[in-house]
């Protein structure tokens, strides 16, 4: 994906940049319960795969925030134009594998597109993935609604957001789905990520309207 490299001189985060950059553990991350009441409708109406639609949103909401498209690279900061999806997909003997989606497409484009490459993913069957860099990294439980998680990372840290649903609930007539996103702390805040729930909420309610 085409990418540009942030200049450091003028970057108004340096400061935290190097500070957060020095922890052990330089991640921040939010559990949020998100109302899914009309997007579910829509998925039942439509008869449209629960997950993908998810993945979906999700890719847009995160796509729209610029701090979600940055990455760490020798010290500095690259932004990508897009970044793609890449998902855990279950398989027939109870493991799982990665399955890389572009979401920078139409939805009905982006389904299509979506259920191919889930196929060649399942028949190759492989952790192994082309450079992760730009990757938006997705997951789900969805046998549990949870309140937190707490997500494997490497050493040294990497700068892909995670971004995990689990199962959704009822609740005062809502349907709620919990929603985790963890980022390194280097690059984005807690402002960033509200932002990041903010477009999770209108992509879903823009879908609703298709």
């Amino acid at each position: 994906m085409p990418f540009h490299y942030l200049n450091m001189e003028t970057y108004p985060r340096k400061s935290h940049f190097d500070y957060f950059s020095s922890l052990a553990y330089p991640y921040v991350g939010l559990t949020v319960n998100v109302d899914i009441t009309a997007l579910l409708d829509k998925i039942r109406a439509d008869g449209l795969p629960f997950f993908l639609t998810v993945c979906y949103c999700a890719a847009q909401a995160a796509n729209a925030v610029p701090e979600l498209r940055q990455r760490i690279v020798d010290g500095k900061i690259v932004e990508f134009d897009s970044c793609p999806i890449s998902h855990t997909l279950a398989l027939a003997d109870g493991t799982y594998c990665y399955c890389t989606l572009e979401t920078d497409l139409p939805f009905g484009q982006f389904l299509t597109r979506a259920r191919l490459a889930q196929e060649r993913a399942k028949t190759a069957g492989t952790l192994d993935e082309e450079d992760p860099l730009d990757k938006l990294f997705v997951s789900t439980l969805p046998w549990v609604s949870y309140t937190a998680i707490v997500q494997p990372v490497p050493m040294p840290a990497d700068s892909n957001p995670r971004i995990t649903w689990g199962k959704y609930f009822a609740q005062e007539g809502k349907i709620l789905l919990p929603v985790s996103v963890l980022c390194h702390h280097a690059l984005v805040d807690g402002r960033h990520l509200g932002e990041f729930y903010r477009h999770l909420e209108a992509a879903a309610a823009s879908l609703t309207k298709e």
